[in-house]
């Protein structure tokens, strides 16, 4: 696939241009619990418009009905039905391998233990259970008690899962531990390393296709190495807002699988068209008010206009000078030029 070196335009606005949206959660919709700013609005305009929303996210704690009544209370759209998680995934992948009806001891939330029985599978709580799989899952109750069963089950030689390897969670109160940390301690204790389904992993791509049958998706997400490197490996377009995880300093960073296709505030650029990053003169890029450049040490950046538009045409002059690999330049005065 060719490396991206810079972010795309688009004529029509992007819930116009695309007929779904698959949308992260944790730092896009919503963070803690409470909506992001303009989320809301943004999501019933586009939803309004004709797009479908669909909800793709990793945090596998919540069922997908829990996770629906938690966006309406919240005024978004959404039917259970809307709700793609990583549960889902790695039920499904375990299913595949394991027997009908078969055993598997789960270490997570409500929602891993429903997507298990929607497979039919049966949930356990110890080693000793018999379990022909074992699986981990985010929980923001999580015991160390658990961890040691996990620990000794995979000892033991049985096969063992993830739903997702996130090393962090965005939370109302700034970024905590998330399932990925936890994982690492089975995997101190044991030397193995789990079969994975989240994004961005092509499990997690195959269960929200089958459950969307989204024709010309478009993912939304905060995260570089799942969202936007799961858009990358899927060959699907992707929106990055910058309302989660990932910094502009991390976007100029970005290696090729983690560039997206546009590069956007918040959720209100999804329901806008993208501007042009055109080429100026000299080798440097050009994006409403604003040239950025790429200098013997530093990316540089001149003009005038909307911040967004500078960060924009900051991401081809670095990206275009990374080339295949990432951006060594130091961008921290042009970033602050633009108030980041």
């Amino acid at each position: 696939m060719t490396h991206r070196t810079r972010p795309n335009g688009s004529e029509q606005a992007l819930d116009v241009a695309y007929d779904t949206a698959l949308l992260d959660l944790d730092g896009v919709v919503y963070a803690g619990g409470d909506a992001i700013a303009h989320a809301v609005e943004s999501l019933a305009a586009a939803h309004e418009q004709g797009m479908r929303l669909a909800y793709v996210t990793n945090n596998a704690a919540r069922t997908p009905q829990t996770v629906a009544e938690h966006l309406t209370r919240l005024g978004v759209p959404a039917a259970a039905g809307d709700v793609i998680t990583s549960a889902q995934a790695v039920a499904r992948l375990i299913a595949d391998q394991v027997p009908a009806g078969a055993k598997v001891l789960a270490v997570g939330g409500e929602g891993l233990i429903a997507a298990l029985r929607e497979r039919g599978l049966v949930p356990v709580e110890s080693a000793e259970d018999g379990p022909a799989a074992a699986v981990q899952g985010y929980s923001p109750e999580l015991r160390w008690a658990q961890l040691a069963e996990m620990a000794y089950a995979v000892n033991a030689g049985v096969p063992w899962f993830a739903s997702n390897t996130d090393l962090t969670i965005p939370s109302g109160r700034g970024i905590a531990p998330g399932n990925g940390a936890a994982v690492e301690v089975v995997r101190i204790a044991t030397g193995a390393t789990p079969q994975v389904a989240g994004k961005p992993l092509p499990p997690m791509h195959r269960e929200t296709v089958i459950r969307t049958g989204a024709r010309r998706p478009l993912v939304v997400g905060d995260r570089l190495d799942t969202d936007i490197e799961g858009a990358f490996a899927g060959g699907v377009d992707a929106l990055l807002v910058l309302t989660g995880v990932t910094t502009p300093a991390a976007l100029l960073a970005a290696e090729p699988r983690h560039r997206p296709t546009y590069v956007g505030a918040d959720l209100r650029d999804l329901l806008r068209a993208q501007p042009e990053v055109a080429d100026a003169a000299d080798g440097a890029f050009g994006c409403g008010g604003w040239t950025a450049s790429a200098g013997a040490d530093e990316l540089v950046l001149d003009g005038a206009g909307d911040p967004l538009d500078g960060l924009r045409a900051l991401c081809a002059a670095a990206w275009s000078a990374a080339g295949e690999g990432t951006c060594r330049l130091d961008g921290g005065k042009a970033l602050s030029r633009l108030g980041w």
